[in-house]
Parts: C-alpha cells; structure tokens; sequence
C-alpha cells in the first residue's frame, strides 16, 4: 500500500472534476479501488475517494493511516490537494457526514461498483439527515448512478504508465522464453504453473496478474481451464496463459507449445491462430474500433473453417487491472466499440478451441502509436499502418 508522487495525480483530478461538471454533479464518490489509486497513487484493500469542486478527500482506515499520512506529509503537491480522512466508526457513516458537510445535492457514485444494499444505505442515511418537510433551499442529496468516469480516463496511458507497461512486457517476455523448457513428458500442469509463477517473481513481478493457465492435450480445448494433475503426454498441444502485475500494472501473454512432434490437424489451427492475430495486430492504428481489430482476427479463422471455434474476444486493455477498457470484441450492444486512439494498451489473443484435436491461443500486449503499434511483448517489434506485423 503506497501513495506515489503527485506529479501526474493533479491533472487526473482536474479531469475527473471536468467530469462531474459535464454531468452537473456537486461530488462524485469514488469507490473502486483501482480508480482510487489511479486518482490518488493510494493502493490498499479499502477505502473511499470523495471529490468536490475544490476538495479531494481520501477515506482510509486505521490500517493505512500512518503510511499515508507520511506519505501526503512528505508531498507538498497531495498535501494540499487530498485530505486524509479517518472514519471514527464506519466507512459508509463518515462517508454519509462528508457529504452532508460539502453541501453536495447531485452526488455521482460509481453505479458498476456500488452494491444495491450499500447504495440503499446511503441514500437512505442521507435522507435522515435531512430537515422534514422539505424545503428547496434544502432539498435531499441524491445519489446519481454513473459509469466509467474514471475508466475513460484511464483508457489513454500517459507517458508513466507507457514507460511502466513496456518494462512490464519486456520482464514477461523474457519470462515467456524460459517457459518452454518447463513444459516435458510426465510432468504437471500444476507443477508447470508453480515454476511459471515463481520465475514471475524471480524476473521483478510483485505477483500473478490472474491464476496462470496450463492446459494440456484435451484440457487445451477449454479456453479458461484450470490446471490440474494431468500429466503431460508426447504430442500434447499446452496452452500457457500467465501474466504479471509490475509496479501496479498488468500484463499478460499466452503461449502454445507442443510436447514433441504433434499431429498435422493441430499444427494446422496453431498456424492458423498465429495469422489471425497477425492480421489483427496489423489492423491496429488510431481510428479504427476495437471490432474491426476483432474482426481482422475472425475472418482470418472463418477463411480456415474455424469460426465457430473461436468464442471469446479478440483482447482487452491493460493497466492497473488485467482486464479493463478498451474491449476488443464483436460488436454487440453490450460492448462499447472503442475507437483506438494512441496511449491505449490492449491484448490481441485470437484462439481456436476444438474437442478431440486441442486449442490454441497466442497473445501479445499492444501499444497503440501515431502510426500504428508497438508490440510490447515482442520488443522491437513496431507495426506501421498498411505494413504487415510480426505476428
């Protein structure tokens, strides 16, 4: 748990105030914890962002006061620009006092991560506190659902991030080209997963971005299968997901290897996925939506008959969680087609699934430039647009 310096928080707040002004908010009430720390630099298993026009309070219990308390000591800039706040009994009372203090009416919360109970309570305790009968001069706070304030933001990495990401990527793909040699006959995927695991570590990682993926003969025909006991067999396909979380940041890759000489039927779909995401990765360039990116990948497997093999999306964005925006997937009217702009960071992971032959996937992290992308994950690999990528 740490608060960083402020020299890129300052800005963030600003936008995020723009914000509130753009949806007539007198506060907004920040309680996802990854939005929490891309405002502030705070990280910790709880606490509460509460920003006004002119004040930022940070609430964080017992647990984080010391640390936080130096560290907003020792930084002139979040000194004057967040105030620590202490609850004396619960968060969700202290939260409730705040508000009524600033005078708040239109009070934004982050309706994806608020639960119906604990917005209840709010509402609930905040309409106790006011005067009855009502009067307009003292009307009831209310609290406003709002979605992706922050995570709008965050969709453009800022040059911190891009810096912190690319070393991020190159750790993991130099990870990525020892794994191989843990993947022989007769050994586990749980036991290839506990030596992916500790060489994250050993190459800088603070943990696993997710709980890694090793999937061998059938069980590589599950795109999310955990790993288990089976033991490797001569001529197993093995999918191989990990990722790592490198000074706050996610990154992740997926790699497919084959235990000895496999059959042609499998080396046929493996061919095909790594042209699907050459396609993709070729695709990428400002302007273009995140669906076309995914679609560059589908028609590529469609053309080999494997449309129906591939079910998930193309990718997802990267940064302080593993998965975040932008989404890069079929056009649906539960997804938000991004149009990719440079600063976004994003997975491009086609794959092709097939009972009784195994599945594919092979993933690399993105950076979308002025001119197209960087792959971050093979370094030195940059992609202009209308040129092919090394996929």
């Amino acid at each position: 748990m740490t608060i960083r310096s402020s020299t890129k928080f300052l800005p963030r707040l600003a936008h995020a105030r723009n914000e509130m002004r753009a949806l007539s908010l007198d506060a907004l009430v920040v309680t996802h914890l990854p939005n929490i720390r891309y405002l502030t630099g705070f990280s910790g298993s709880a606490g509460i962002v509460v920003l006004t026009g002119d004040r930022c309070g940070l609430v964080v219990d017992f647990r984080y006061v010391t640390a936080a308390r130096a560290c907003l000591g020792s930084d002139p800039d979040l000194k004057d620009a967040v105030e620590l706040v202490v609850p004396p009994e619960s968060y969700d009372e202290t939260l409730i006092a705040r508000l009524r203090a600033t005078g708040a009416h239109r009070i934004g919360i982050e309706a994806a991560w608020m639960s119906v109970s604990r917005f209840n309570r709010l509402s609930a305790g905040l309409a106790a506190a006011s005067l009855t009968p009502l009067v307009p001069s003292e009307a009831c706070p209310v609290l406003v659902p709002t979605e992706r304030v922050i995570e709008r933001a965050r969709l453009i990495k800022d040059d911190q991030e891009i810096a912190t990401l690319r070393e991020a990527a190159r750790r993991l793909a130099a990870a990525a080209a020892e794994v191989p040699a843990f993947v022989r006959p007769g050994r586990t995927e749980v036991e290839i997963a506990g030596d992916i695991e500790a060489l994250l570590r050993r190459v800088g990682f603070e943990k696993p971005a997710f709980e890694t993926i090793v999937a061998s003969g059938p069980n590589s025909a599950r795109p999310h299968a955990r790993p288990g006991g089976r033991l490797l067999q001569p001529g197993d396909g093995v999918v191989l997901d990990f990722g790592g979380v490198y000074d706050g940041y996610c990154v992740d890759l997926s790699r497919t290897v084959q235990v000895g000489d496999g059959r042609p039927e499998f080396r046929r779909m493996f061919e095909a996925v790594a042209e699907a995401q050459k396609a993709a990765i070729a695709a990428v360039r400002p302007g273009v939506t995140a669906s076309q990116v995914d679609a560059a990948a589908r028609g590529v497997l469609a053309r080999h008959g494997l449309a129906e093999a591939f079910g998930h999306g193309t990718g997802h964005g990267l940064g302080l969680e593993v998965h975040e925006e932008p989404r890069v997937g079929r056009l649906s009217s539960g997804l938000v087609d991004t149009p990719l702009e440079p600063g976004m960071v994003f997975t491009i992971e086609p794959g092709a699934y097939v009972d009784g032959v195994g599945g594919v996937r092979i993933e690399d992290d993105v950076l979308v430039t002025a001119s197209g992308c960087e792959v971050l994950t093979r370094p030195g690999t940059q992609h202009v647009a209308g040129e092919a990528s090394g996929g």
